[in-house]
């Protein structure tokens, strides 16, 4: 399907030839703009069309653009009247995932937004820092080596005494290995799940065993942990803002989902490669 902006070609053309219709009110949404074979066009369509363009094209002077907007929509009603009606199969199916997700967006947009109020984040900052600090932060270093037995090799030596550091650059993969595995400070949610997870359960200075994650196989070290400063409300508004739109997005699918009824089908033989065979959606 083309989405070209064919019109920038035409645009001077289409600034002579659109035929503005005499206004008689504030224009808004339902104001009708042109007309093609009774078919109108209105401002609300333009609006929409504007809104889905390239960034680069919305910097073009207001009147250019209108005109070239107007020419375009013109020129694709014309066209598609040229089907009487008649709607092609995979053109209704575009339509419908279209609308789909926009009105998914829409819900979300809400969901986000009521998340995010003003004494939803002043609860949230209340919550988080009322003990006046900013949580844990961690000084920890690894050793990364492919396989769980590598790991436990790694973990054996240093219990005999090796150095971890130079252990790190002798046998880490990882890109903190030349500097001895050191990852520096960090918070939580820094780092992945069964990393953090790991590193929350040691004490400064100690060890842990083999630790998976989707890197590989880590040996920890837990060099300190120390208590960072409660920043200000603004510094973290937009960060707290975030993490409740997220949860609140999350719950909501969540819930959504296991309370409608769903029932996925089981058929038979289907191979998944199915999906790139257009010829199914264009006979």
């Amino acid at each position: 399907m083309r989405k070209g902006l064919t019109f920038l070609r035409g645009m001077a053309v289409a600034a002579c030839t659109a035929l503005p219709l005499a206004a008689v009110a504030a224009p808004h949404a339902n104001t009708v703009v042109a007309s093609v074979n009774g078919e109108d066009i209105t401002i609300g369509h333009m609006v929409m069309a504007r809104e889905n363009l390239p960034d680069q094209y919305k910097q073009l002077p207001d009147d250019v653009l209108y005109n070239a907007i107007l020419d375009q929509l013109v020129q694709q009603t014309a066209l598609k009247q040229q089907l009487h009606g008649e709607v092609p199969r995979y053109v209704q199916l575009s339509v419908e995932n279209e609308e789909r997700a926009m009105l998914a967006a829409n819900v979300i947009d809400m969901i986000m937004e009521k998340a995010s109020s003003e004494d939803a984040l002043r609860a949230a900052y209340d919550g988080k820092y009322s003990s006046g600090d900013g949580g844990d932060e961690f000084h920890a270093a690894h050793i990364l080596v492919e396989s769980e037995e590598d790991a436990q090799d790694v973990k054996k030596e240093l219990d005999a005494g090796a150095d971890f550091a130079t252990l790190a650059k002798e046998k880490s993969t990882g890109p903190s290995g030349p500097s001895g595995g050191d990852l520096g400070w960090f918070t939580t949610g820094r780092m992945v799940p069964e990393f953090e997870d790991a590193v929350l359960k040691l004490h400064s200075g100690e060890i842990s065993g083999p630790v998976k994650t989707q890197f590989g196989w880590h040996v920890i070290l837990l060099r300190e942990r120390r208590k960072t400063e409660a920043p200000e409300f603004e510094e973290v508004r937009a960060q707290l803002a975030e993490e409740l739109r997220q949860k609140a997005v999350e719950e909501s699918v969540n819930e959504l989902t296991a309370s409608a009824e769903i029932e996925r089908s089981e058929i038979e033989d289907l191979n998944p490669a199915i999906l790139k065979d257009l010829s199914l959606v264009r006979n």
